[in-house]
């Protein structure tokens, strides 16, 4: 792989841009299935990227866990990873990002860039009509969020709307506890919000659910946000890597479980994400 390199300044200190001319290893990792929608958006942007998926089934959910065991695990999820040599690491979890986002830096960058998972506030809030973010109850009232609010929302209405049990039914795919706690959500959104911020990386395996809860009768269309397609584009422009089309190779894929190589969960297959993926060609 033809490769150049230059220093650019990042907020988190100085590190080494590597532009990438050929091939490239991007690594993504979660508690569990979450990290779906952000691998697929990668898949579509670099078919040719080989991909290392890292999930931590054994901790799965983090979201209940304190800041210290959370941020212990996302950095053991993370090594894992980090043992294939990538070129980059997505921290493909909303809540990880809040809690484990610096810990993850300080001890992998600059060798390796780390890309956090932020809820799309800032484009959701340029539209300018009410809206709320449905996120996890660690992550919905934390101060991370409240600075984001705070940073890219001001003049706008927002709700932040506590979403409990629906990522763990995401990751389960029980499709009854799916319907159940979006149900809840919904009555929690006020009826005149637009849009709504897809605050954890589950919410996007189910946004047409959510619309579906959330849209009102005689209502313009309800806008959602995730987040997915920005980190996915946000690693290449970490790495200087761009997108391709037409690529005659397919890119690999590694599964790891908890450190453990294996394939992808069988709950994965009942999303449209996850049966993208199944075709790529399994790291040998």
């Amino acid at each position: 792989m033809a490769l150049t390199s230059r220093s650019l300044p990042h907020r988190t200190g100085r590190h080494r841009l590597i532009v990438y001319r050929g091939r490239v290893k991007i690594a993504l990792m979660d508690s569990g299935i979450g990290l779906l929608a952000a691998t697929a958006a990668v898949r579509r942007l670099r078919p040719d990227a080989d991909l290392v998926l890292s999930l931590d089934p054994e901790g799965m959910p983090w979201g209940p866990r304190t800041p210290q065991d959370l941020t212990r695990r996302a950095l053991a999820v993370a090594q894992a990873a980090a043992a294939h040599r990538p070129d980059a690491l997505i921290v493909g979890c909303n809540t990880a990002t809040v809690h484990a986002l610096p810990t993850l830096r300080a001890r992998l960058e600059p060798a390796l860039p780390v890309i956090g998972t932020v809820p799309a506030i800032k484009p959701a809030a340029a539209g300018g009509g009410p809206l709320a973010i449905w996120a996890t109850p660690a992550t919905t009232g934390s101060p991370y969020q409240r600075d984001l609010i705070a940073d890219f929302a001001g003049g706008v209405r927002v709700t932040e709307v506590p979403c409990h049990g629906l990522a763990e039914a995401v990751e389960h795919a029980d499709a009854a506890a799916v319907d159940a706690a979006v149900t809840a959500a919904a009555a929690l959104t006020p009826d005149d919000v637009t849009t709504v911020v897809l605050g954890c990386t589950h919410y996007e395996l189910v946004a047409e659910r959510i619309r579906n809860a959330v849209q009102r009768p005689g209502r313009p269309p309800l806008v959602l946000h995730g987040s997915a397609g920005a980190v996915a584009a946000q690693a290449l422009r970490r790495l200087g890597a761009q997108p391709v089309t037409g690529v005659q190779t397919s890119g690999t894929l590694t599964v790891l479980l908890s450190g453990h190589e294996g394939s992808l969960p069988d709950p994965a297959l009942a999303y449209a994400e996850g049966r993208f993926l199944q075709a790529v060609t399994p790291a040998r």
